[in-house]
């Protein structure tokens, strides 16, 4: 009788006790492999784009790099690869890459039904309209019956019905799944408006023969964080990729940047500091890793701000939401400790 209610107990235990998943399947291969796989978008400059040497650039492809540098102990053992719209999300679940990080939205069905899981928000967005001055349009509202260029399978479709259902508005959608595609459709005149996210209308301008043609109206009709994902179930390494991404923003804050990590380490007496570059605790360890792994993603790619600056800055955007939470922004991480 003891022997059987003990046995009940201990069943009882295991059922409501928290369950410790073990090491993943996930990053035993990019171990194996020596390389992460990080699927990234065909070319949007600020987030993920090949120059002509093939060498790809933008706050995307440089998380991947602060992963690689956190697990590799490299940044530049990344394998970038090219995904558009409509195949992004069968790429990961697929398993042909360990990481989406493709300026892709955080939404409630995608965190729900992907069978993937959001690490955390790399920039905060929003959809906009770009028009041509010469139209004469200067907001949104002045649309009705225009034609407008749009990729299919994203949240910016639906934001788009969304938003012109509400305001009475009708619209003729020009549907083009290549982002290159869409754009020549928009500078060839096949559609009056061209919607996407504000960042993306921005870098587009960019690539006019004459940018000051080309206008982006000045509301914002969603919202947009933008965040790489990873397959769900396999929380060891989710947990290192989201705590990559906590300790680029908390580098920021605490002015931990790659000019001055090493020094830092060496001399610095700060607790939040000495926890960020591993001389105090064992945060690393508890990741499995060692407590050099935020030493090395910030030697390699710098913190939050400085890649901001190198990747989204030249496209003309501002801080804003993306300044940190000190500043009025809404970038803030946990604590590291």
């Amino acid at each position: 009788m003891i022997r059987i209610r003990l046995a009940a107990l201990l069943a009882a235990a295991a059922l409501f006790a928290p369950s410790l998943a073990p090491a993943g399947t996930t990053l035993d291969a990019i171990r194996h492999r020596g390389a992460l796989r990080c699927g990234v978008n065909t070319g949007l400059v600020g987030f993920s784009a090949p120059d002509s040497q093939g060498v790809w650039h933008g706050i995307d492809a440089d998380f991947c790099r602060a992963v690689a540098a956190v697990i590799l102990g490299n940044a530049n053992k990344v394998q970038f690869v090219p995904t558009n719209a409509s195949n992004r999300f069968t790429v990961l679940q697929s398993g042909e890459v360990d990481i989406l990080s493709r300026n892709t939205t955080w939404t409630a069905s995608r965190d729900a039904t992907l069978g993937a899981v959001f690490v955390g928000t790399i920039f905060y967005d929003g959809q906009g309209f770009m028009v041509k001055k010469s139209s004469d349009v200067k907001s949104a509202t002045q649309l009705d019956g225009a034609t407008v260029c749009v990729l299919p399978g994203t949240t910016t479709e639906l934001n788009l019905s969304d938003y012109f259902r509400t305001k009475k508005m009708s619209f003729r959608p020009v549907v083009v799944s290549e982002l290159q595609q869409i754009e020549q459709a928009f500078f060839s005149g096949r559609c009056d408006v061209f919607t996407t996210d504000i960042s993306g209308l921005a870098a587009t301008r960019l690539k006019a023969t004459n940018r000051d043609d080309y206008l982006i109206l000045p509301e914002a009709i969603s919202k947009e964080p933008l965040g790489p994902l990873v397959r769900r179930g396999d929380w060891e390494y989710f947990t290192i990729v989201k705590w990559t991404l906590f300790g680029l923003i908390e580098a920021e804050e605490y002015g931990v940047a790659s000019t001055n990590v090493d020094r830092l380490k060496a001399q610095s007496r700060e607790p939040p500091i000495q926890r960020l570059v591993g001389t105090s605790g064992d945060i690393g360890k508890s990741l499995g890793l060692d407590n050099d792994w935020l030493v090395r993603a910030i030697r390699a790619v710098g913190n939050y701000g400085e890649m901001y600056q190198r990747n989204i800055g030249p496209i003309g955007i501002a801080r804003g939401v993306n300044a940190q939470w000190r500043d009025g922004g809404l970038m803030y991480a946990p604590p590291i400790r």
